[in-house]
């Protein structure tokens, strides 16, 4: 009896030379003796289908692929069904110059493949190695000078992405009396430019009384319970310090109206920022956030720049050009509601002692003299 090695030889010199005929009347003789639960088996058979569908015999290479199917191991079923949808797939019409006619022996149709269906005994091996599977061969390194490509590009990266600024200014007008303005600036990359450093110096020289907070990436400037006055100075001197240091000068002007109706009072504010001087600063993200006691009101619904919810104003600040908002909202007079609330309590406990003394009591009276 031939060994595996041999018999896997030829049909594979036989293959690679197109000789199907001669695999296919090699291998029929012998392929029992390789039961289909052993990765030999499974490899021969796989040949053998191979060799029949060269020769377009492909019903009796779907009777083959079929036994494979029935195969204990995933692996092999699932190659048994992509064989089967291969030889199922509809054949493309060729012009015949393009093909090989090949001679059919007139002997090979004598024999029969219903000698691989006979019965065989229960497998005792379920599990078997997919050998159909080659490798893909040896894995290379990297040449030489890609570590260095890759090196330099990480190194043009960390700058572009280390200039992402968000400069972001919360004015809280929740208590008209008590102001707060909170001016928040962040480097989205950790590393922060040096106007940003002597911008933070600055401010620490100017307002001490402030609360600051700094870290790598952040700084904050918190102003607590100011009055209008205060906090138009406040922002005045911010607009200015950070114009001069971007080179160029801005300003900031605010103007505040109100309407009383007795017990309501309606605002109306204004804010021009002028940024024509700065232009060209990359990645700078410029966000001006209003928070009100009330839903505000704007008075010009065109601008693409704001975004306004129950009580947040979004205000996105465009460079080198002049930036406008206008917006109204009501407010209740409370201390002219306390007074009036006070007044008429007191107007009803009065009527109340008055009417009440003039009814009199149902107790007898003394005689008078």
């Amino acid at each position: 009896m031939k060994t595996y090695e041999q018999v896997l030889e030829k049909v594979e010199l036989a293959l690679a030379k197109g000789e199907y005929h001669y695999c296919i009347e090699f291998l029929l003789p012998l392929i029992e003796s390789f039961p289909l639960s052993s990765k030999e088996g499974v490899n021969l058979r796989t040949i053998l289908i191979t060799a029949l569908c060269g020769i377009n015999k492909k019903e009796e290479a779907k009777e083959l692929c079929k036994e494979l199917l029935k195969s204990y191991d995933n692996k092999t079923r699932d190659n048994a069904k992509y064989l089967m949808e291969v030889i199922d797939s509809p054949e493309i019409k060729k012009p015949e110059n393009w093909n090989i006619q090949l001679e059919s022996d007139p002997s090979l149709s004598k024999r029969s493949l219903n000698s691989l269906r006979q019965k065989r005994d229960v497998l005792k091996k379920k599990k078997f190695i997919n050998v159909t599977e080659t490798p893909t061969g040896e894995t290379k390194p990297f040449k030489e000078g890609f570590s260095l490509i890759i090196f330099l590009i990480l190194l043009l990266l960390i700058p572009l992405l280390s200039g992402c600024v968000k400069v972001e200014d919360t004015l809280n007008l929740s208590e008209l009396d008590s102001i707060n303005n909170n001016l928040v600036i962040e480097s989205k990359y950790i590393k922060k430019f040096p106007w940003q450093l002597k911008f933070e110096e600055k401010m620490k020289d100017i307002f001490p009384d402030a609360e600051i907070e700094q870290d790598e990436s952040t700084f904050s400037l918190k102003h607590k319970n100011l009055n209008l006055e205060d906090t138009k100075q406040v922002l005045k001197i911010t607009q200015n310090t950070a114009g001069e240091l971007a080179g160029g000068s801005t300003n900031i002007e605010i103007s505040t109206t109100q309407k009383n109706y007795i017990f309501f009072k309606k605002y109306f504010y204004s804010l021009d920022l002028d940024l024509n001087s700065i232009q060209g600063v990359k990645n700078l993200e410029l966000i001006f956030k209003i928070i009100h006691p009330n839903k505000a009101t704007l008075i010009n619904k065109n601008n693409s720049n704001l975004k306004i919810t129950k009580n947040l104003i979004i205000w996105n600040l465009n460079q080198g050009q002049k930036n406008s908002l206008e917006f109204s909202f009501w407010s209740i007079n409370k201390l002219l509601i306390g007074i009036s609330t006070i007044l008429i309590i007191t107007i009803l406990a009065y009527l109340l002692r008055f009417y009440r003394f003039k009814l009199g009591t149902d107790l007898p009276q003394l005689p008078s003299k």
